[in-house]
């Protein structure tokens, strides 16, 4: 069976679109919430999710991911609730890819084969690993590759031409671009240089490229759709979830992402 990151991505190629794939912190503000807050955010026009495995050291994420990955964590959640969380959405019929988004230690200590294999029997398409570098990812890309789980690669604006040849190299899905140097976090516009970053790694892929760190407007979307495939926004809806009193959150993560979407959702890298 096709990977349903492929079918999506091939998809908004098709329609000349730009791809939107929340973040979302499985268990925050609790387990049952984080559900409904993905499915509230799917029926708003999201194409995908990154759900994000919390961790007690996330060196990635600013505060807001912190806040959030610390909340779960209180609430137990491990990966297998993660697993459990997307074997259940399947259940429910949900068809969106699901795309993982966790550190190197969890993974390890659950067992990476065994991760690779419950990840895609719930019904996972993908996994990013922030802590593991290019350079040492092999052994965990043939495992999870080896279950028809794609190991999406990150780069930066500090990678190196080597590095992102070496990342690009039989990579599978798309390629996770990182805006700007840091971490996570809700940002008033992006980085003047990302299109530079964009246009070195095209010339080691014919992938998508979805852009991610820092997204928080629909100007934002736009921005990025006039360069890359799609764009990931996290803290600035995890900033809203942690507002909103309980019973508003599904609406709140509806509307945001709403507001997200531009009206005509070109895709401008598509036209003519």
């Amino acid at each position: 069976m096709q990977n349903r990151i492929d079918t999506k991505l091939k998809e908004a190629r098709d329609e000349g679109r730009t791809i939107l794939a929340p973040f979302v912190t499985i268990g925050f503000p609790t387990i049952p919430m984080s559900s409904e807050v993905i499915t509230s955010v799917l029926e708003a026009g999201s194409d995908m999710l990154e759900l994000g495995i919390p961790f007690s050291d996330p060196l990635a994420d600013g505060p807001t991911i912190q806040k959030t990955s610390f909340a779960a964590l209180k609430n137990g959640v491990t990966v297998h609730t993660a697993l459990e969380v997307v074997r259940k959405l399947r259940e429910q019929g949900t068809k969106a890819p699901f795309i993982y988004m966790g550190y190197y230690n969890p993974f390890l200590r659950y067992g990476t084969t065994a991760f690779a294999r419950d990840a895609i029997t719930a019904g996972a398409d993908g996994v990013i690993v922030p802590d593991l570098p290019t350079e040492e990812a092999g052994p965990f890309k043939s495992v999870c590759e080896s279950h028809g789980l794609y190991l999406i690669p990150l780069l930066a604006p500090t990678s190196t031409d080597k590095r992102i040849k070496q990342a690009c190299l039989n990579a599978k899905g798309f390629i996770y671009c990182v805006s700007l140097m840091g971490v996570t976090g809700a940002r008033r516009g992006l980085r003047s240089d990302i299109k530079t970053l964009v246009d070195r790694i095209r010339k080691h892929t014919d992938l998508p490229i979805i852009i991610g760190f820092g997204v928080s407007s629909r100007q934002d979307v736009e921005e990025i759709g006039r360069i890359a495939d799609g764009a990931v926004v996290g803290s600035a809806l995890l900033d809203r979830i942690g507002r909103a009193s309980t019973e508003d959150i599904p609406e709140v993560a509806r509307n945001f992402i709403e507001s997200l979407i531009p009206s005509k959702r070109i895709n401008h890298k598509y036209k003519d």
